[in-house]
Protein backbone atom coordinates (compact mmCIF):
# COMPACT_ATOMS: atom_id res chain seq x y z
CA UNK A 1 0.00 0.00 0.00
CA UNK A 2 1.41 3.32 -0.62
CA UNK A 3 1.92 5.56 1.79
CA UNK A 4 3.53 8.84 2.40
CA UNK A 5 4.50 10.41 5.96
CA UNK A 6 5.25 13.59 6.83
CA UNK A 7 7.70 14.75 9.89
CA UNK A 8 10.20 17.45 10.87
CA UNK A 9 7.70 20.13 11.80
CA UNK A 10 7.67 22.39 14.73
CA UNK A 11 7.78 25.86 15.71
CA UNK A 12 10.77 28.45 14.80
CA UNK A 13 11.19 31.66 14.91
CA UNK A 14 11.26 33.93 11.88
CA UNK A 15 14.52 33.77 10.18
CA UNK A 16 14.94 29.98 11.65
CA UNK A 17 15.30 26.80 9.90
CA UNK A 18 13.84 23.14 9.85
CA UNK A 19 14.12 20.48 7.68
CA UNK A 20 10.78 18.67 6.50
CA UNK A 21 11.24 14.83 5.62
CA UNK A 22 8.38 12.52 3.68
CA UNK A 23 8.71 9.04 3.95
CA UNK A 24 7.83 6.40 1.35
CA UNK A 25 6.61 2.96 1.62
CA UNK A 26 4.91 0.47 -0.58
CA UNK A 27 6.94 1.76 -3.54
CA UNK A 28 10.04 3.43 -4.50
CA UNK A 29 11.13 7.09 -5.22
CA UNK A 30 13.20 6.03 -8.66
CA UNK A 31 9.99 6.32 -10.65
CA UNK A 32 8.49 9.29 -8.52
CA UNK A 33 8.05 12.58 -8.65
CA UNK A 34 7.04 14.09 -5.33
CA UNK A 35 5.88 17.42 -4.08
CA UNK A 36 5.67 19.79 -1.03
CA UNK A 37 2.32 21.46 -0.46
CA UNK A 38 0.60 23.81 2.60
CA UNK A 39 -1.92 24.42 4.24
CA UNK A 40 -2.07 27.44 6.37
CA UNK A 41 -5.26 27.94 8.52
CA UNK A 42 -8.09 29.65 6.57
CA UNK A 43 -6.57 29.41 3.08
CA UNK A 44 -6.49 26.44 0.19
CA UNK A 45 -4.23 24.17 -0.11
CA UNK A 46 -0.78 25.50 -2.67
CA UNK A 47 1.96 23.82 -3.81
CA UNK A 48 5.43 24.54 -2.57
CA UNK A 49 7.76 22.30 -4.50
CA UNK A 50 8.48 19.34 -6.24
CA UNK A 51 11.01 16.76 -7.29
CA UNK A 52 11.39 14.27 -10.22
CA UNK A 53 13.75 11.17 -8.56
CA UNK A 54 15.00 10.02 -11.68
CA UNK A 55 16.03 13.30 -13.37
CA UNK A 56 16.31 15.64 -10.62
CA UNK A 57 14.06 18.30 -12.04
CA UNK A 58 13.13 20.55 -9.26
CA UNK A 59 9.94 23.48 -8.94
CA UNK A 60 9.82 25.82 -6.38
CA UNK A 61 6.74 28.44 -5.77
CA UNK A 62 7.92 31.92 -5.85
CA UNK A 63 6.53 32.32 -2.03
CA UNK A 64 9.89 30.14 -1.21
CA UNK A 65 12.18 30.41 -4.51
CA UNK A 66 15.62 30.89 -2.78
CA UNK A 67 14.79 30.25 0.63
CA UNK A 68 13.27 26.29 0.50
CA UNK A 69 15.54 23.38 -1.29
CA UNK A 70 14.12 19.94 -2.09
CA UNK A 71 16.25 16.70 -2.40
CA UNK A 72 15.66 13.60 -2.69
CA UNK A 73 17.54 10.08 -0.88
CA UNK A 74 16.24 7.52 -3.04
CA UNK A 75 18.36 4.93 -0.48
CA UNK A 76 16.23 6.31 1.89
CA UNK A 77 12.95 6.66 0.16
CA UNK A 78 12.32 9.71 1.83
CA UNK A 79 11.83 13.21 -0.25
CA UNK A 80 13.50 16.61 2.02
CA UNK A 81 12.56 20.35 2.55
CA UNK A 82 15.39 22.28 3.77
CA UNK A 83 13.49 25.10 4.95
CA UNK A 84 15.59 28.70 5.85
CA UNK A 85 15.13 32.26 5.94
CA UNK A 86 11.31 31.48 7.58
CA UNK A 87 8.68 33.85 7.51
CA UNK A 88 5.67 34.01 9.60
CA UNK A 89 4.14 33.39 6.36
CA UNK A 90 5.09 30.11 6.12
CA UNK A 91 2.97 29.14 9.02
CA UNK A 92 0.94 25.93 7.61
CA UNK A 93 0.70 22.48 7.91
CA UNK A 94 2.86 20.90 5.48
CA UNK A 95 2.03 17.67 3.23
CA UNK A 96 3.66 15.36 0.53
CA UNK A 97 2.10 13.39 -2.34
CA UNK A 98 3.03 11.74 -5.48
CA UNK A 99 2.61 13.99 -8.80
CA UNK A 100 0.39 13.26 -11.49
CA UNK A 101 3.39 13.59 -13.73
CA UNK A 102 6.77 14.61 -13.75
CA UNK A 103 7.77 17.65 -11.52
CA UNK A 104 6.27 20.77 -12.79
CA UNK A 105 4.35 24.23 -11.94
CA UNK A 106 1.38 22.31 -13.86
CA UNK A 107 1.57 19.11 -12.23
CA UNK A 108 1.65 20.33 -9.15
CA UNK A 109 -1.39 22.78 -9.55
CA UNK A 110 -2.93 19.42 -10.79
CA UNK A 111 -2.24 17.17 -8.09
CA UNK A 112 -3.15 20.12 -5.58
CA UNK A 113 -6.84 19.93 -6.98
CA UNK A 114 -6.66 16.02 -8.44
CA UNK A 115 -5.28 14.25 -5.07
CA UNK A 116 -7.95 12.81 -2.62
CA UNK A 117 -6.36 11.12 0.15
CA UNK A 118 -3.87 13.39 1.55
CA UNK A 119 -2.27 12.30 4.81
CA UNK A 120 -1.58 14.13 8.37
CA UNK A 121 1.37 16.27 7.45
CA UNK A 122 3.31 18.07 9.84
CA UNK A 123 2.79 21.42 11.34
CA UNK A 124 5.24 24.37 10.86
CA UNK A 125 4.63 27.63 12.86
CA UNK A 126 7.30 30.29 12.30
CA UNK A 127 6.27 33.01 15.65
CA UNK A 128 8.36 35.19 17.36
Amino acid sequence: QLQLVESGGGLVQPGGSLRLSCAASGFTLDYWAIGWFRQAPGKGREGVSCISSNDGTTYYADSVKGRFTISGDNAKNTVYLQMNSLKPEDTAVYYCAPLYGRCSHSTVVLTTTQYDTWGQGTQVTVSS
